[in-house]
């Protein structure tokens, strides 16, 4: 079987094969810490993240950078008002660069809740501002950058595939460019800033030949990208929004300096909507995910998000939300009853769901497709268990390895029973799996004893707690 991914840049399904086997080089566009992140970036990052883990286990190495934006982004999303960091700073009375490792730092915990594992290298833009003087002066000596009252801006005019991934003609940039009232030293309403002039009130400046100043956002991605995975990249990932302008102009700026292709493919997932509006602050509809992960477990909205594909719209609503946490347990349920059954001689033929499941992963990454299969697994090796005959060790065993790298090594959705992606002092799930034997153990010798007052208690106790006892004939299991 073959990987096909979806290439923005062609438009269409393309075998995919890196540049220089067996390493993928792959780069995402990390997320601008000027706020906590929202279910947004869950969809983003979990999106990728997957990529990641089915390329690694279809036997790639994958040298994985994901950026963080801490300087240039501004609020306009081009080239006009103010940093959206030094923003966020003003309205905190603090440092921007307090504001940038303080939701730097409430990023990862986020994803890491969610089991998305964190990117070989993630540069941080204000740490790369020599690379990134260097490539705007590459571009100013070859003509495709001027600068003009300290300014530098990249001249849309001089690079002819300028719009090739959003598919903007050059009179949509033109009037993108005169809607944004682009500043009146621009030689062409659609070029972008490389480099800022600062005023003496700006937080965050630095010098350089042209002036003491700061970044266009565009250029951090070219400028890392290149430098930690080479001119031409294997795979580009980021948000639908991002095409135009910021891709556009990252392709635009990378190959007029390298000749070169920069990304050989270019994905792109699509937008989280609430309730079937588009979300955003501006519409004071954002998910919070710290404000989302105190009513529910993270692991439920990483399984809701690979129900849908990485490049069709998600909808978030509380009937959606339940269905994913009812759909979730029902697959950490059949791998308790595969791991708690005692050995029988029943027969189960699951390479029919590997291969379907390899399948679906190999057809640009169809996670809705493989979470499918693994809702067909589930439901047939619960009839298999419930036979009289069961099922033998061995059929038990490649049962519990399949769900173990489907569910936990590749979808990243089944970690170890009670794991509920808290983290500080709450109980992991190792621990709250031994406090619950224990207590089951407790239960099942009140009610050998004929104690079933204690044994109700017990059941009932934890019930209010959020756990819920059920007794089967291989003995009781609990979920959360």
């Amino acid at each position: 079987m073959s990987l096909f991914i979806y290439n923005s840049l062609s438009r269409t399904k393309e075998k995919f094969e890196p540049l220089h086997p067996p390493v993928v080089s792959m780069y995402v566009c990390g997320p601008t810490v000027y706020g906590h992140a929202h279910l947004g970036h869950a969809k983003s990052y979990v999106s990728f993240d997957v990529v990641v883990r089915w390329l690694r286990q279809s036997g790639f190495r994958v040298k994985y950078v994901q950026n963080i934006t801490d300087v240039g982004h501004l609020t306009d999303d081009a080239d006009e008002g103010e940093d959206k960091i030094i923003k966020q700073a003003r309205l905190e009375k603090t440092d921007p660069m307090e504001i940038s490792q303080f939701y730097t730092r409430s990023f990862y915990e986020d994803m890491d809740s969610m089991m998305v594992l964190r990117p070989n290298i993630a540069p941080a833009a204000t740490a790369h501002i020599p690379e990134q003087i260097a490539l705007i002066e590459r571009l100013v000596q070859s003509g495709h950058a001027y600068e003009v009252n300290g300014n530098v801006y990249f001249s849309v005019e001089s690079f002819s595939g300028y719009g090739k991934l959003s598919g903007r003609t050059d009179q949509d940039a033109l009037q993108s460019g005169i809607r944004v009232e682009v500043r009146s030293d621009k030689r062409h309403p659609s070029d972008f800033a490389l480099w800022k002039k600062a005023d003496e009130h700006h937080l965050m400046k630095w010098s350089s030949p042209w002036s003491v100043g700061y970044p266009g956002w565009h250029l951090e991605c070219s400028a890392m990208s290149m430098k930690y995975l080479g001119e031409t990249i294997d795979i580009h990932g980021g948000g639908m929004e991002n095409k135009f302008p910021h891709h556009d102009c990252e392709i635009a700026q990378s190959e007029s300096v390298t000749g070169k292709p920069y990304v050989r493919f270019w994905m792109h997932n699509n937008m989280v909507t609430v309730n079937g509006i588009k979300m955003g602050k501006s519409l004071k509809n954002s998910v919070n995910l710290k404000e989302l992960f105190k009513e529910i477990d993270p692991l439920v909205i990483r399984f809701f998000i690979l129900q849908s594909h990485y490049r069709s719209q998600l909808d978030y609503s509380e009937t959606a939300i339940k269905a994913s946490s009812t759909g979730l347990e029902k697959l950490r349920e059949t791998r308790r009853r595969i791991r708690e059954q005692k050995s029988g001689s029943g027969v189960f033929d699951i390479a029919p769901f590997e291969q379907r499941f390899s399948e679906a992963m190999d057809d640009d990454f169809n996670t809705p497709i493989a979470i499918a299969v693994l809702f067909e697994l589930s439901k047939s090796m619960n009839v298999a268990l419930d036979r009289p005959e069961g099922m033998s060790e061995t059929c038990r065993h490649e049962a519990e390895i399949f769900l173990d790298k489907a569910g936990r090594d590749i979808l990243g959705i089944l970690q170890d029973d009670g794991y509920s992606g808290k983290t500080g002092d709450e109980l992991t799930g190792k621990r709250l799996d031994d406090v619950m034997h224990i207590l089951l153990d407790l239960r099942a010798e009140a009610r050998k004893n004929k104690d079933f007052a204690l044994s109700d208690n017990i059941r009932d106790r934890l019930l209010k707690a959020g756990i819920e006892i059920k007794d089967t004939k291989e003995g009781a299991s609990w979920t959360k």
